[in-house]
């Protein structure tokens, strides 16, 4: 008899166990139709991840799952699931569940494998809701048709003591039963981030080798809020050899010869340096990655939100103009609407990048001076500010406010479009550099229901914004001149020079300042431990120490002051290898630390 293994690569929708009930059922189907005997689904499938605290608010969520198990064995008769799913927990010690999956054979639930490593960093949370089980090693294990299968759920396979020079765990429950089986089973739900893919490469292919075993893995894909799934199942061989791989940002139900001796798979992701902790603006090799993940990212949060359209201002710079042809691609250009919105200082250049840019991407637009609006309000506030005056002091002889009129003029632009319209949501249009800086408005180009780059820098979306003129289908949608244009909000002028204030002018040179953000983020650094190394930036430009300490310095402080924007800007894809999203990363905003040591 044939071994035929289905990996059920599929998208789940987070609560709905209905719905991913019949997407099991529907796979099953399919997969013995195609005559395989063992059908594998990702972790936690049944439920959704990540499922946050809807199994602790909503308990009888756990019991709807016990039925759809019910229902499904039923489709077993003649092919053999392995299906995650979470589990109660009945014992009276322990957090309320188990991270489980279901072995169903002959119409009944055979066994029961409960996970036992539990992640609680990063974006990971699992030790709030499960409790950890100990390896428990013959329940791992079961033959099929004379194959012994073990089986490992997610973070249980990201322990080899050999191959990582830093473990989390005592324990690595693939040791532990590696030397009776003979092929491996991973259930996953392993979200996709830079550098990430290669890692997990090099690390599955290492324990294939290391335990002469094959290595089935299965992942979810799609996205769920912060985190995209890219899917990437695959199969490596007992040398290691990566012999399957499965779409990437796809659904995919891929049946699978185990006996078959399939060629190696050249992957051309193999070839990135993980040890070479070094900042680049080299982005080349992310840069695919990058722009299907926010698409995809994009796509899914309408899509399970029941959104269709999205509107978004439109400035002639970088960052919407990046935005808004990934939402073009993500969503159809019909349903994307660009706003120019003028005020008395933006260019004309800015103004014919916005109408050009949408224009060759087929998207609607709409020019909506605000000029008139601007000035409105503006004298309505020295009428407001008149009368404050008669019981504070210490107003500011200098101050933004004028500057944050014309963003949130624009962002209640964008929502009254929104509020008015069917199904459609306004963007947020900042990039994460500036949110580290705190360079965006509150309200303003802040203000929306998503934040398609949030968690991409300045240098790296220039690297994106070229990258997608050669690769999408229409090349050359961007204009060069918004490229190779200074960013810069156009909200005031920059008196020494009497033009619309650059950003880079007002923060730092993005190259500098980028990396600083690298620093932070991969080798968490200091002001003085930044002081002692020679940064990209001045190996190119001559830059004296003063004026060193004095960018480091600027950018602690705005760092400082940025915390709470942190916590307001909407929800955003995680794209970077390390993030700020809220979902992974945590400071206080109340917080007084020195940058300096």
């Amino acid at each position: 008899m044939k071994n035929l293994i289905a990996l059920a690569q599929l998208n789940p929708k987070v609560g709905d166990v209905e719905y991913n009930k019949n997407k099991v059922i529907e796979s099953i189907k399919k997969a013995e139709e195609k005559g395989a005997n063992l059908i594998i689904f990702p972790e936690l499938f049944l439920i959704g991840y990540p499922m946050g605290d809807i199994l602790t608010r909503y308990p009888y969520i756990a019991n709807q799952q016990l039925n759809a198990l019910d229902e499904i064995k039923e489709y077993c008769k003649n092919i053999t699931a392995l299906i995650g799913f979470s589990e109660i927990n009945k014992n009276k010690f322990g957090k309320p569940y188990y991270n489980s999956a279901a072995l169903i054979n002959n119409k009944k639930i055979e066994k029961i494998i409960r996970k036992t490593l539990l992640p609680n960093y990063s974006e990971h949370n699992d030790y709030r809701y499960f409790e950890s089980h100990k390896t428990d090693i013959e329940n791992r294990i079961f033959n099929l048709n004379g194959i012994n299968y073990g089986v490992a759920i997610c973070e249980d396979a990201w322990n080899d003591f050999d191959f990582f020079e830093k473990n989390l765990y005592k324990i690595d429950p693939i040791n532990e039963i590696a030397s009776k089986i003979d092929v491996l089973l991973c259930l996953s739900s392993s979200c996709s981030r830079a550098k990430k893919e290669q890692l997990k490469h090099n690390m599955m292919k290492f324990c294939a080798l290391k335990y002469n075993i094959k290595y089935v893995y299965v992942n979810q894909v799609g996205a769920n809020d912060e985190l995209v799934y890219d899917g990437l199942s695959r199969i490596y061989n007992e040398k290691g050899e990566l012999i399957f791989l499965s779409k990437e940002f796809k659904e995919d139900l891929a049946v699978f010869d185990l006996d078959k001796t399939d060629k190696s798979i050249d992957l051309t992701k193999d070839k990135i340096n993980l040890q070479k902790k070094e900042f680049s603006l080299n982005y080349e090799a992310d840069l695919d990655r990058t722009y299907k993940s926010i698409v995809l990212a994009i796509s899914e949060y309408f899509s399970k939100n029941n959104f269709k359209r999205a509107v978004l201002g439109l400035s002639g710079g970088l960052d919407s103009t990046v935005c808004a042809v990934l939402l073009a691609d993500s969503l159809g250009k019909e349903n994307v609407l660009g706003v120019s919105m003028p005020s008395g200082i933006t260019t004309n250049e800015s103004r014919n990048d916005a109408k050009i840019l949408a224009k060759n991407l087929g998207i609607n637009f709409l020019e909506v001076p605000i000029k008139t609006m601007q000035g409105c309000i503006k004298s309505e506030f020295e009428n407001i500010f008149y009368n404050v005056s008669k019981n504070w002091n210490s107003r500011y002889e200098n101050s933004f406010t004028n500057d944050n009129i014309q963003a949130r003029l624009r962002g209640m632009v964008l929502w009254g479009i929104a509020n008015e319209y069917a199904s459609t949501l306004p963007i947020a249009t900042s990039d994460k550099s500036e949110l580290y800086m705190g360079y965006a408005t509150i309200n303003g180009d802040m203000s929306g229901g998503y934040a398609p780059i949030a968690d991409v820098v300045k240098t790296k979306l220039f690297s994106l914004a070229r990258w997608m003129n050669k690769n999408r289908k229409e090349k050359d949608a961007i204009p060069t001149s918004i490229i190779e244009k200074p960013p810069g909000a156009e909200l005031a002028i920059n008196p020494k020079t009497n033009k619309p204030l650059l950003a880079e002018e007002a923060l730092m040179p993005y190259e500098f300042l980028d990396e600083v953000i690298w620093r932070i983020e991969n080798l968490n650094q200091s002001i003085n431990n930044m002081m002692q190394f020679e940064f990209l930036y001045e190996k190119k430009n001559v830059l004296d120490k003063n004026t060193k300490l004095m960018w480091l310095e600027k950018f602690f402080k705005r760092l400082n002051t940025a915390l709470y924007k942190w916590y307001i800007v909407p929800p955003y894809p995680i794209i970077d290898s390390y993030s700020i999203n809220k979902i992974e990363f945590k400071q206080p905003i109340v917080s007084n630390i020195n940058y300096s040591k």
